[in-house]
């Protein structure tokens, strides 16, 4: 059963929500002003509902939370701003009934999930940008962090054969035997789950691990990233990870079905991953000059890679270089001359994005209140297969367990 702390501002809906919850067969824990929390509650507890303020809704209570895998719920009337602050869900208003609260815990249960939904298939998502490091490395880390936080086994692959960079940035250095070796059994056929462990890093983040397979250690080796290679790497890699996030250089060509590596291509990885993948992020800077670079590249993209679903992403959005208008100029300039009406952002984080390279960590864990992190973690959300059933996570962000633990049956 679900153990809860109930903390309202209001003693009187406190105490009615209380006996709501035990009506619903949530145990409640203990029934307490919001400024008069004991510690020790909170390793028993699952879920924390309390009144939004500034006053006892602190970084100390959440940073609390997030060590015992409890997660916040904030009820009543309070500061919306605070929550979007603190990488928290909205407010449920004062008058929620208690079964509401209970059907929200149950639905973001990770196993309760599996009960609701059969498991989706796997994917692939490759990251693509245009030439002036647009931040797709830096993105593809974050995103497969945020896949992980759902639930999702997520590999992290870097198929770069211009400026591989995945591994020197997380610090895992760059002579691991990586998506080199296992293009090279996928050649040969004995590429398999087991393999693929064997050959990745299985790195550790707040959202759990994710299996990284590094990128060329010198960008002379690119031949060994063969078109035909690649693929079977993917194809292997769909049975053993739920999703696969491969970040790809700029540069792409059309390879025919026959390429080996007697007439190699500098850029046929990109072009097969590209092919491969089930979604493809495209991604440019928020400045006049990588607006125009993506503008250029990206027709080919779509001629490229047909049907699959691109989305269409502005990185380090502020006003600076494109005016006080930033989103709408951009909206606007990538309708008219590439026919884009649907357009994502996210924002500048400088302080966020040097912290991440001064620690060689994915940017959650070192800042995980960044909003450029709550913005990878909507855009993660969206690509998440719905016949999972898995729902944006919950959970107050930055817990290493993501979503609250049990909940009461569905019935």
């Amino acid at each position: 059963m679900t153990a809860v702390i109930v903390a309202l501002a209001d003693e009187e809906r406190a105490g009615a929500l209380a006996a709501e919850l035990e009506l619903e067969e949530v145990t409640v824990l203990t029934v307490c002003a919001p400024g008069k929390i004991d510690p020790a509650d909170l390793e028993m507890a699952d879920a924390l509902v309390i009144t939004p303020s500034r006053r006892w809704l602190t970084r100390e209570l959440v940073a609390a939370c997030d060590r015992a895998a409890v997660r916040i719920v904030a009820f009543g009337d309070g500061e919306e701003r605070l929550l979007a602050r603190l990488g928290l869900a909205p407010t449920f208003p004062a008058e929620t009934p208690g079964w509401r609260i209970a059907d929200a815990l149950v639905a973001d249960r990770p196993d309760a999930a599996k009960e609701a939904a059969p498991v989706a298939p796997s994917q692939v998502i490759a990251v693509w940008g245009p030439h002036g490091a647009p931040g797709r490395t830096t993105l593809a880390i974050q995103l497969a962090v945020e896949l992980a936080r759902a639930g999702r086994r997520t590999a992290l692959l870097d198929a770069d054969t211009t400026a591989p960079s995945i591994a020197l940035q997380l610090g895992l250095g760059d002579e691991a035997p990586g998506l080199a070796a296992a293009c090279r059994r996928a050649e040969l056929g004995s590429l398999d789950s087991a393999e693929l462990s064997r050959l990745a890093v299985s790195l550790e983040t707040s959202a759990g691990p994710v299996d990284v397979l590094g990128g060329l250690n010198r960008p002379s080796r690119w031949p060994e990233l063969g078109a035909a290679r690649l693929r079977g790497a993917l194809t292997s890699c769909r049975e053993w990870a739920d999703e696969i996030v491969v970040d790809v250089s700029a540069s792409f060509e059309e390879e025919d079905d026959d390429y080996d590596l007697a007439a190699p291509s500098r850029h046929a990885a990109t072009a097969a991953v590209l092919r491969e993948a089930d979604a493809v992020i495209a991604l440019t800077s928020a400045d006049p000059i990588g607006v125009s670079r993506f503008v250029r590249g990206y027709a080919e993209l779509r001629h490229l890679v047909g049907a699959t679903p691109i989305t269409v992403v502005a990185n380090s959005v502020r006003p600076g270089p494109l005016g006080i208008d930033a989103r709408g100029q951009i909206r606007r300039t990538l309708d008219r001359f590439a026919g884009i009406d649907d357009v994502q952002f996210l924002p500048h984080d400088q302080r966020a994005a040097d912290a991440a390279l001064l620690h060689a960590r994915p940017i959650a864990d070192v800042l995980p209140r960044s909003p450029l992190v709550a913005a990878v973690r909507r855009l993660a959300a969206g690509l998440i297969p719905r016949e999972t059933g898995v729902r944006e996570p919950a959970a107050t962000a930055g817990s290493s367990r993501g979503s609250s633990r049990g909940a009461r049956r569905l019935r």
